[in-house]
């Protein structure tokens, strides 16, 4: 953002007034008129507010590179559920991998009790061995939909590649997008074509830019909404499984899209997600995905970060208990 000032304008009144507005500026010398460059750390301040301070002339902004996800709605629709603004926070539950039918079933009775309206499990699971078990494919889809159906929930789960489109989204109510495959653009714009909502994951290396930029590709082919999700960066400390960005959900929060948080891969230890829940419905989250099983230590995926469904359920009713109270 460029401000230009007016003849009459005192510059120093200017800056202070920009900067009471969390905009952090740099004036530039040699234009004519005095100018002011917004970096772009600042905080996010609505045009019109910036032009209506006094001594402003004109502002200038640069042409977004992500225009559709600027003007997406700040609800999606999700069959009968809705993620976004004003919305209550929206919980995501579920195994990592389905391993049966009769497990996934029993599993989503009880998180249906919890308030979960988001059933989530792998049916193709992206893992980095070849050896470790990649999921059951086309009966897992079926046997998600029916437990989902039983429930009035929704149905997430992940697309690993092209060849699983048609099938995928035959199931899905909401299709997910992987860390792994944020960047790979050739199956963004395939995917698009399902036209159904993407939850897309935010890649472990990518920067916020980046993030909006893979929503862009979707919204530009054909998909009627994206739902972006923190799961985690890469970082240099092991403690953790990846380091949360919340500050990065808070950026989309405050910019109204629909946002949530899986503080599952986040930390990789279930000690962690429930304070790590609360911290990102705290920071404006839309809703919050934890992988839940019923005996995590004979998991076939992810044990070690999966919450029995007893333990989630305490943790839902404490993000219950923090969403009443911001709104009091």
């Amino acid at each position: 953002m460029i401000i230009t000032l007016n003849s009459t304008a005192n510059p120093s009144e200017v800056k202070r007034a920009l900067i009471d507005h969390g905009l952090w500026v740099e004036e530039l010398v040699g234009q004519g008129r005095v100018q002011f460059r917004v970096e772009s750390h600042s905080a996010q301040v609505p045009i019109e507010v910036v032009q209506a301070l006094p001594g402003v002339e004109l502002v200038t902004v640069r042409a977004s590179t992500h225009p559709r996800v600027d003007q997406q709605a700040k609800v999606v629709e999700v069959g009968a559920h809705k993620i976004g603004v004003g919305q209550p926070t929206a919980y995501f539950a579920g195994p990592c991998s389905v391993e049966s039918e009769d497990h996934v079933r029993r599993l989503a009775a009880k998180l249906r009790g919890y308030g979960v309206k988001f059933l989530r499990g792998g049916a193709f699971k992206p893992r980095t061995s070849p050896y470790a078990f990649q999921g059951h494919g086309e009966p897992a889809l079926k046997w998600m939909k029916k437990a989902a159906a039983e429930n009035g929930m929704a149905l997430v789960t992940e697309l690993m590649g092209s060849e699983e489109r048609d099938l995928v989204a035959e199931f899905a109510d909401l299709i997910q997008i992987g860390s792994r495959n944020m960047h790979n653009y050739a199956l963004l714009k395939h995917v698009a074509g399902a036209k159904k909502p993407i939850f897309l994951k935010r890649g472990m290396a990518a920067t916020v830019e980046e993030w909006m930029g893979a929503g862009e590709y979707l919204l530009l082919h054909g998909a009627p909404a994206v739902v972006f999700c923190e799961r985690g960066i890469r970082s240099f400390d092991p403690s953790t499984r990846n380091l949360l960005d919340l500050s990065a959900v808070a950026i989309l929060a405050g910019l109204g899209q629909p946002v949530v948080v899986d503080p599952s891969h986040a930390a990789g230890r279930r000690d962690l997600v429930g304070p790590l829940a609360r911290a990102a419905v705290a920071v404006g989250a839309h809703g919050v995905m934890i992988e839940t099983h019923d005996a995590p230590g004979h998991a076939l995926s992810d044990g070690p970060q999966a919450v029995l469904p007893e333990q989630l359920e305490q943790i839902l009713k404490g993000l219950d208990a923090l969403s009443a109270g911001s709104k009091a």
